[in-house]
């Protein structure tokens, strides 16, 4: 017997003690004890139809899925672009392809190029270096270059063109019914356009065929601090002209905001005018920038109670600060020099660093051949420029 048709004989059984039950009801509509036992009966066959359905059923979903096949067919490409864990498989210059790639180029100075690597080639035939690479040697560039950390980056595809407001509008007081006055806002534009810079690196020929040696984390260390220190230079004392325009340019660099009245030496007042030079909405995310020697000075002043100006970080990692503020130190900072700006504060999220595309690696054709030695170039475009003026101010000693 089908369940359906179990389910049809539940179903008149049933139908057929809903009838029995109302034929059967006395004046006071009860039951008598032998008609009640009658019922009884008839329902418990319902019961027990309802107890083979179901048995029926699980039968039935049993058979299914002991039916189905222990295995799936191949319908489409192993994998199907997905790796071993589910993930979809990286493509271009994210792939572990590309990436071995590059390292085989590197190993063999690049005369053993694979056929993955054309798709990375840039527009002076270096290749481009694989997405694992560039994350790396950004992260170092930030730990080994403080404009990194301390500015505001921008990645580009071409010219970015920043607009600056030129003048700043005004508030003003007028008695009521008197006619509203109107200024005109003037907007001025800064450009980052991209400066081409390149790093190379020397790699003894027994390094590099050697397999164990870590060519890879080797080659990314010094790009980076190569890149880093040139950057830094750039950042702070760049002309504008085939480099970025740097912080301590005369021309659209950081405004003077006290002149020092020593060529020789500052004074625990001079620094305390500087930070009040600066305009309140800057100070609070204001830092001050000089050289390692210039901040041996500054260590050395004390206020009018004998206390000193500086104070020592109490966490590891921190830098120390100097009237409450952070204090970076950089070796392309200028010492103290007559005439020449000595401490630079303020905030420097408003020095704008634009990166232009991806760093690529090429290799130096037999310039160290002759010292048994294999040199390696990285290339990258950069620009940086401090878009707001007022946003940072210089100590600048006086002439001699």
């Amino acid at each position: 017997m089908t369940i359906n048709e179990l389910r049809e004989k539940r179903n008149q059984a049933w139908e057929a003690a809903k009838a029995f039950v109302e034929t059967k009801r006395d004046k006071d509509g009860l039951l008598s004890d032998e008609d009640a036992k009658t019922y009884a009966q008839m329902e418990k066959k319902v019961q027990d139809y309802g107890a083979e359905i179901e048995r029926m059923e699980a039968m039935a979903t049993m058979d299914a899925q002991l039916s189905k096949p222990t295995s799936t067919p191949i319908t489409e490409k192993p994998m199907n672009g997905k790796t071993m864990d589910g993930k979809k498989e990286k493509t271009g210059r994210a792939s572990d392809a590309y990436k071995d790639g590059m390292l085989k180029a590197l190993r063999t100075n690049f005369r053993n190029v694979s056929n993955v690597l054309q798709e990375g080639v840039d527009a002076d035939g270096g290749y481009l270096v694989p997405e694992e690479y560039d994350s790396r040697l950004i992260e170092a560039l930030e730990e080994e270059n403080i404009f990194r950390k301390l500015g505001h980056t921008i990645t580009t595809s071409g010219e970015r063109k920043i607009n600056i407001a030129a003048t700043k509008p005004a508030a003003a007081w007028i008695d009521e019914g008197e006619e509203l006055t109107w200024g005109d806002a003037k907007f001025a534009q800064i450009n980052l356009d991209a400066h081409k810079l390149h790093v190379a690196v020397k790699v003894t020929e027994e390094l590099l065929y050697d397999n164990a040696f870590g060519l890879e984390n080797y080659i990314i260390r010094q790009f980076s601090k190569a890149l880093a220190n040139a950057e830094e230079d750039a950042f702070l004392n760049g002309t504008g002209t085939g480099q970025p325009l740097g912080l301590l340019a005369e021309e659209g660099g950081a405004e003077i905001g006290v002149t020092a009245a020593s060529a020789t030496e500052i004074t625990a007042d001079e620094i305390i005018d500087l930070v009040y030079s600066l305009k309140r909405p800057y100070r609070k995310n204001a830092k001050f920038i000089c050289n390692d020697q210039t901040l041996a000075a500054i260590r050395k002043l004390t206020d009018n109670n004998g206390r000193y100006l500086w104070q020592d970080s109490v966490q590891a990692g921190e830098p120390g600060r100097l009237l409450g503020y952070e204090v970076y130190t950089s070796p392309y900072f200028p010492v103290i020099t007559a005439g020449m700006p000595a401490i630079a504060f303020g905030d420097y999220n408003y020095y704008n660093i634009g990166d232009r595309g991806t760093r690529s690696f090429a290799e130096l054709k037999e310039l160290f051949a002759g010292n048994g030695m294999v040199g390696f170039v990285a290339k990258e475009r950069v620009d940086g420029k401090l878009v707001l003026a007022e946003a940072v101010k210089l100590l600048k000693m006086a002439t001699a």
